[in-house]
């Protein structure tokens, strides 16, 4: 995307100039009269960002609107950068996005005035996939609390719709709105249809050498329309290696913008298929081309090998693959959640996690999300719950605090997750980054972090870590250091660490870090009171080369000049 930025005064010079170093790759900085640079940008460019008021500049865009599908994206940044409000082209051209990265950079507040962004519902023309049909109306409806009868044929992991959008069969048309997510070419012109054509076929072919491109595009047309099957929701075609050069399949993929995979004909030759052929094993070294190359990565072939002078097509549906996000959710303060998060939040239909931490960003789900939440304990059963519900082909969010690989869910999901879901994750600021923030400067050199909980694993163990990070003269932070039922634990663990240390070593302890209740507390290891420490608490213990400097914890690396 290349984004012009447009000023006229020095203001609005001041804060372009800021988005241009944020985005170096991406801007082009226009310093002709306003009127001039529009007109130029509008020409050149795929998004406007311009510090303009917005009647200026709706004033300079009238009359170089044609469509809405094609006009460029424009933003609009008052001259105290407070706002950033996407004025033209919220969905289709990227404005909605564009002015919440904008806010980002320049501290301001994202205007969006798109009625499905601004209610959190998903727009039917932002899914990526083709659609079809009463876009506006069935949107419409779901804003408006009309009920909305959503078929699919099978389940996607696509962002949760309203409460009023019921999941149901096909039933006969009674003139309620629908949305249909099927590969099926039906028809979406009733005026109160949707047809959302999800990534779920692979053509496979085969071809002679030398086969015209037309010959080929022809019949894999053919066999589509004949089977009653929609060419949007063609996701590739596919065939052997010895064909990735092929004239007329090559073509053919680039004529419909079709992704074209090859497979080694030994691989082929594996699939199992109803029409093996001698000829095509004498050819290429594999019995089938066309229903083998269609067949791998997918769940059923539901055209048969069909033939023309010179190619064979054939075509398999491939099984949806759920999504599954492990996201962290930071320590707990709202301005240190990251966007990443808030976005595969907004992008799950399903969201499991403890009960706490899905309060903390219950208002960020969109409505309808499928809400999972447990108490404390049980880790494994809400790490399944969450690859169960990906495995069925939902798009699932799993929350952790802090970074949700670091003594969260990452570890118990991906333990259980097989290959038939896709995995992302979220990293998040951890508890013991933050309280090392609050402190001053604690983890500056080499250190190690333990958990002092022996619920997952023996005392002994987590003794000889402590031991050898005592020996090793790490800084230590302690997770779980002391509760109710395990009061001894940090006693213990900060005795082992005392016996490699002076008593001045400094001892850092953070409640609640970034939360409303938080509390930090510097002492040393010869006044440390282990009674005040709780489960909410983080325990950092320095190294022997820790200090305490105007009332902040230090851990220098011993740079030279620091001499």
């Amino acid at each position: 995307m290349t984004i012009a930025l447009i000023a006229a005064t020095a203001a609005g010079r001041s804060a372009a100039h800021r988005l241009a170093q944020a985005w170096p790759e991406e801007t082009r900085v226009y310093d002709e009269r306003a009127k001039t640079a529009v007109e130029q940008a509008w020409r050149d460019c795929d998004a406007l960002v311009c510090f303009l008021a917005v009647g200026a500049t709706v004033r300079l865009v009238a009359p170089l609107l044609a469509d809405k599908h094609t006009d460029p994206a424009v933003v609009c940044v008052d001259e105290s950068a407070q706002h950033a409000v996407a004025l033209l082209g919220g969905h289709g051209a990227g404005a909605n996005e564009l002015a919440t990265r904008v806010a980002d950079v320049l501290g301001a507040t994202p205007v969006i005035t798109t009625a499905t962004d601004a209610a959190t519902v998903p727009g039917l023309d932002m899914l990526g996939w083709p659609v079809e049909g009463a876009t506006a109306a069935v949107g419409r409806a779901m804003l408006d609390g009309e009920p909305v009868r959503l078929e699919c044929d099978a389940t996607w992991p696509l962002p949760a719709f309203p409460p009023n959008v019921s999941v149901g069969g096909r039933l006969p048309d009674d003139g309620t709105h629908r949305v249909v997510i099927t590969d099926t070419d039906i028809a979406a012109d009733d005026g109160h249809t949707v047809v959302l054509r999800p990534p779920s076929l692979v053509v496979g072919v085969g071809a002679s050498k030398g086969a015209p491109a037309d010959e080929v595009a022809d019949l894999v047309q053919r066999a589509l329309r004949e089977s009653g099957l929609s060419p949007s929701s063609v996701c590739a075609l596919a065939t052997v290696d010895a064909k990735r050069d092929e004239p007329g399949v090559v073509a053919t993929a680039e004529r419909y913008g079709w992704a074209l995979h090859t497979y080694p004909a030994e691989r082929l030759a594996t699939v199992e298929v109803p029409n093996p052929s001698d000829a095509a094993q004498r050819a290429v070294g594999t019995p089938s081309v066309a229903e083998a190359s269609a067949l791998v990565g997918a769940a059923e072939l539901v055209v048969q090998k069909r033939k023309s002078a010179m190619a064979t097509v054939a075509i398999a549906r491939v099984r949806p693959r759920g999504r599954l996000a492990v996201v962290g959710i930071g320590p707990g303060a709202r301005d240190l959640l990251p966007q990443k998060a808030t976005d595969e939040l907004r992008r799950a239909s399903v969201v499991v996690g403890l009960d706490q931490y899905i309060d903390q960003v219950r208002d960020l789900l969109r409505p309808g999300t499928s809400i999972r939440a447990t108490g404390l304990g049980d880790e494994e059963a809400r790490a399944r719950s969450a690859v169960d519900a990906a495995a069925a082909g939902n798009a699932v969010a799993l929350l952790g605090s802090g970074d949700a690989g670091v003594y969260a869910m990452a570890s118990p999901a991906l333990d259980l997750a097989g290959d038939d879901i896709d995995v992302t994750a979220v990293p998040g600021i951890t508890a013991n980054l933050a309280a090392s923030a609050l402190l001053g400067a604690p983890l500056g050199h080499d250190h190690a972090v333990v958990s002092l909980s022996d619920l997952n694993t023996p005392w002994a163990a987590i003794e000889r870590r402590v031991q050898a990070a005592a020996e090793a003269d790490y800084v230590v932070t302690f997770y779980n250091p002391r509760s109710a039922g395990r009061h001894w634990q940090l006693g213990k663990a900060v005795g082992l660490l005392a016996e490699h240390r002076p008593p001045h070593t400094p001892v850092g302890v953070v409640r609640h870090a970034t939360r409303a209740e938080e509390h930090v507390e510097l002492t040393t290891l010869a006044d440390f009171d282990e009674t005040t420490v709780d489960m909410a608490c983080l325990v950092i213990v320095g190294s022997t080369n820790s200090r305490i400097r105007s009332g902040r914890m230090v851990t220098p690396r011993g740079y030279r000049w620091s001499r």
